[in-house]
């Protein structure tokens, strides 16, 4: 039965002997070396320095033995700490035996339950044609075109050429826009825009309010009133191009149509891959943890919120956002992460000892070839990756998360995989 807990504590007590020879040997060389008025440099008597200097000789004394004795007791109980071992209760008198506490977690002891054949549940993830469709629309629309609108006033589905200026109620900055294009009806389009827009001519003056909901996507625009003037400058409507070979020329390597078609069907096959195998390993590990039970140690499970939290401000600053603009509650979020956290340490504790059971590891060709597949994200040579990742102490880091996937995938290679229900769909 596993302890409820991963935290350990050492009563510990260094001889009153050893004390004595550690105290007069710093006593010594403070002696030595201090400046003591009335005496010439280390001719002030012993007994006068170690009262002149208790604490330094104290702080130093057990700076050379408590961590020692601490390393010693760890070694002979055969104990892994995994946290810095925190010195409390200190008794230290002269002539005394120095006793302390010392309080630091270790790694769980567990028996490694079931992992082969573990049940896990995938929905089917066909690409069809639909898709293919959809993202060839999508394509499509990127390659568009703006025409000019002439003789008529704008109608719903245009795209209105604007000079813009919004002041905010609040007083803050206002925003100016000499060319900024609005699309007339849209969804994402506030509504006051389109009212005030639509029916309107190249040269029209019009003013209006806009009153943004608290979690429009812009945090600049987000719970604000703005007073806008806005000069039509301009009207557009966008021009699709024709879906045959002249348009697989321009926008691809592709000479026909049909050869399109099928690169975007294989692109979005090989998405369907990569999401199909981060789905597999979520479910293994989820099932992974509701097959092991035992306790994590705290400190594990602080760092692994640090590690989530990190990844929500890495993806705010992806899309372009400022962290520290986002009106969130940082240490409620990092608090929510605790769950998630034991759960990311429990894996990784379990996916570790199936990997060393089953004799898993990585071999230099897989680094190898996972440093070329960064590099040529990055445009960096893989040498100067495996330089730089070696350099930041991250090289070894890189090597686990590659052992913990290819023991993953064996997990999922050897684990029963039915099929979801349709409603799960990707």
């Amino acid at each position: 039965m596993a302890e409820a807990t991963c935290r350990r504590e050492l009563e510990l007590e260094i001889p009153a002997e050893d004390v004595s020879k550690a105290t007069e040997k710093v006593a010594k060389e403070i002696a030595r070396v201090a400046r003591v008025p009335g005496f010439r440099p280390g001719k002030a008597p012993l007994a006068l320095i170690k009262r002149r200097f208790s604490d330094d000789i104290k702080g130093e004394v057990l700076q050379s033995l408590v961590p020692e004795k601490v390393e010693q007791a760890v070694a002979e109980q055969k104990l892994s700490p995994v946290s810095q071992p925190q010195v409390d209760k200190l008794d230290f008198n002269e002539g005394q035996p120095l006793k302390f506490r010392a309080v630091f977690e270790v790694l769980p002891e567990f028996e490694l339950g079931k992992y082969k054949g573990l049940d896990i549940e995938m929905p089917a993830m066909e690409v069809n044609d639909e898709e293919v469709n959809k993202a060839l629309e999508e394509t499509r629309e990127r390659a568009a075109t703006f025409v000019p609108v002439e003789g008529r006033a704008v109608e719903n589905d245009d795209f209105v050429q604007l000079k813009l200026v919004g002041t905010p109620e609040d007083g803050s900055e206002p925003i100016q826009a000499d060319s900024v294009l609005c699309h007339v009806g849209a969804e994402e389009t506030m509504e006051p825009f389109n009212e005030n827009l639509r029916g309107a001519n190249v040269g029209d003056h019009k003013t209006f309010d806009v009153e943004y909901p608290a979690d429009y996507p812009d945090a600049k625009l987000g719970g604000k009133k703005f007073h806008y003037a806005a000069d039509v400058t301009g009207v557009k409507t966008k021009k699709l191009p024709e879906l045959n070979d002249d348009f697989a020329k321009d926008v691809s390597d592709a000479t026909t149509l049909d050869e399109l078609k099928r690169k975007i069907r294989e692109s979005l096959e090989h998405q369907r891959d990569h999401r199909q195998k981060d789905l597999q390993r979520e479910r293994v590990i989820g099932e992974l943890v509701k097959l092991h039970d035992f306790p994590v140690p705290d400190s594990l499970v602080e760092h692994q919120k640090d590690v989530r939290l990190e990844r929500v401000v890495r993806s705010l600053a992806q899309q372009g956002v400022d962290p520290r603009s986002v009106n969130l509650d940082w240490a409620s979020l990092r608090q929510r992460q605790e769950e998630r956290a034991k759960e990311d340490v429990k894996a990784e504790l379990i996916i570790d000892r199936i990997a060393s059971t089953e004799q898993i590891d990585v071999t230099d060709e897989e680094v190898d070839h996972e440093l070329e597949h960064l590099g040529s994200h990055s445009g960096e040579s893989a040498e100067a990756i495996r330089a730089r990742l070696t350099k930041q102490g991250a090289l070894d880091r890189m090597k686990a998360k590659l052992r913990s996937d290819k023991t993953l995938d064996w997990l999922a290679q050897n684990a029963n995989v039915r099929p979801a229900a349709a409603a799960a769909g990707s």
